[in-house]
């Protein structure tokens, strides 16, 4: 009989053993799947987080668009303001030298008289109104 006392005692004690492995192995994979939730949502907030971020690309990119062609227009109308200016400029100093050549040459250039085909001279303005 003390053989088998000393069979059951070691039975009894692989038991426990047996036990103890089976609960640390329960906390370990308890554990990990607490590990494994965690990384879960840090996932999930890094995806936010860059969905956000892309999102803020998104609209720089067309705020960067919209800047770009605010500033061709721009570069268009002062363009358009400058040719006008110069435009201006040129119309200005021809007009002027217009009017000096219309000044000269009737500073210069009377008017003579005309003797028409009936020997009469032409080209006086006289007063009828007597």
């Amino acid at each position: 009989m003390a053989t088998v006392s000393s069979s059951s005692g070691s039975t009894a004690a692989q038991y426990g053993l047996a036990q103890l492995r089976l609960q640390q192995t329960r906390r370990s994979a308890e554990q990990a799947e607490q590990t494994a939730q965690i990384l879960q949502s840090q996932a999930a907030a890094a995806r936010r987080e860059a969905d956000q971020a892309d999102e803020r690309a998104r609209q720089m990119e067309v705020d960067a668009s919209k800047a770009q062609s605010n500033a061709v227009r721009a570069r268009q109308g002062l363009a358009l303001l400058q040719t006008t200016g110069q435009n201006e400029a040129r119309l200005t100093r021809v007009s002027s030298n217009a009017v000096v050549q219309q000044s000269g040459q009737a500073a210069t250039t009377s008017a003579a008289p005309v003797v028409n085909a009936q020997g009469q001279v032409t080209g006086r303005v006289v007063n009828t109104t007597a």
